[in-house]
């Protein structure tokens, strides 16, 4: 059966560290000695302004399109005469897992490896719709999820720093009135959280952006929703709304997801802990409708080395459950880094990589159009 294939692109092991918000719910299975910091945090020097005027600073954006990893293309999927004329703000989940500090430091080239294989894999679907532009920062180590200390919280705010630093370059690139796309996926899907709060809700930005893709970090309806500025995406032909999700086999068990998302506070300082969780579906790019596997376009299945993949057509349904999570069916099989409870965190994205390049670019089409 097609659902019966390995995702090889999530056989990069890092993948299953990257996954914070993951990590942080299963912190009972995961020993926080394996990975929280053992040295005091210590709060970093703010970057020079102008730090993102250089091109070293980015992994995808100003370097332009040779050897850049968010284009790429696995077999199945059609390549597009002209690149769209969005610009895409990606920011990248976590790829820093050291012990030693809090914070990636910008000369860590084995972190850097990692985070540019990501961006083949998670960014890759929005590049069609325009160049992606995806920053280097210094990331919060994994180990910042996996404690109640605040240095965990401290090192995530100085991560977002340089996400806001970057951000605001990137807004002073794009001529004109040139449409944007936000996406991120855990840690950065959290970061992106607070970006629409801190420069598009209430600002003049707003009328620009398509679409922000808010992968793998649950919102709640109530008290992160409406501080984002946009609406969640009611169809696929709405323009300026979120898309998010978290995936999960059937049958789902998100107990602790729940008790991590309630001790998280909203974006309007208010405790989370029983209100519902956003969630669109990726597979109809609106709310509440279930779709069969028949509308998956195509899951992301690399090879063994992962120097290639392919496309594997209607891999896996989709639907949002009564408690805010989007369910798969049964599960596929990945071997053993599928978390507890049928988690399918690090898969997000791959699993409905091509149904998300569509849906980008519909939107887009969308919002030209008016």
């Amino acid at each position: 059966m097609a659902r019966k294939f390995l995702y090889f692109f999530a056989g990069l092991i890092v993948l299953v560290i990257a996954a914070g918000f993951a990590l942080n719910i299963y912190r009972d299975e995961l020993t926080e000695i394996a990975f929280v910091p053992t040295a005091q945090f210590q709060e970093q020097a703010a970057l020079e302004t102008n730090i993102y005027e250089e091109t070293n600073m980015w992994f995808s954006g100003p370097k332009g399109a040779k050897n850049d990893p968010t284009r790429f293309l696995p077999t199945g999927a059609q390549a597009d005469q002209a690149q769209g004329p969005a610009a895409v703000f990606f920011i990248h989940p976590t790829s820093f897992i050291s012990r030693d500090r809090w914070n990636m430091p910008l000369n860590d080239s084995v972190t850097d490896f990692r985070t540019l294989i990501f961006l083949r894999g998670l960014a890759s679907p929005f590049a069609a719709s325009g160049q992606v532009w995806a920053p280097k920062y210094r990331q919060a180590t994994v180990g910042a999820f996996l404690t109640d200390r605040p240095a965990g919280k401290e090192a995530l705010d100085g991560a977002y720093e340089d996400v806001l630093l970057s951000f605001d370059s990137f807004i002073k690139r794009q001529q004109g009135d040139r449409p944007i796309i936000l996406a991120g996926h855990s840690q950065g899907a959290r970061h992106l959280m607070h970006l629409l709060q801190d420069r598009v809700a209430g600002k003049p930005l707003v009328k620009r952006i398509i679409a922000a893709y808010v992968i793998g970090w649950p919102i709640s309806a109530e008290h992160d929703l409406p501080q984002m500025g946009l609406p969640l995406c009611a169809d696929p032909e709405q323009t300026g709304c979120i898309i998010t999700y978290q995936s999960f086999s059937e049958p789902a068990d998100y107990d602790r997801v729940l008790q991590a998302y309630a001790m998280i506070p909203g974006l309007n300082g208010a405790q989370r802990a029983g209100s519902a969780i956003a969630c669109t579906n990726p597979l109809t790019g609106g709310l509440n409708e279930p779709a069969e596997a028949i509308a998956n376009l195509g899951t992301l299945k690399p090879n063994l080395d992962n120097s290639a993949a392919e496309l594997v057509e209607k891999a896996v349904p989709a639907r949002c459950d009564e408690s805010g999570f989007l369910l798969i069916g049964d599960a596929p099989e990945l071997g053993n880094l599928v978390f507890p409870g049928g988690n399918y965190h690090v898969y997000d994205i791959p699993l409905f990589w091509a149904n998300l390049r569509f849906d980008a670019l519909w939107r887009l089409r969308e919002y030209l159009e008016q």
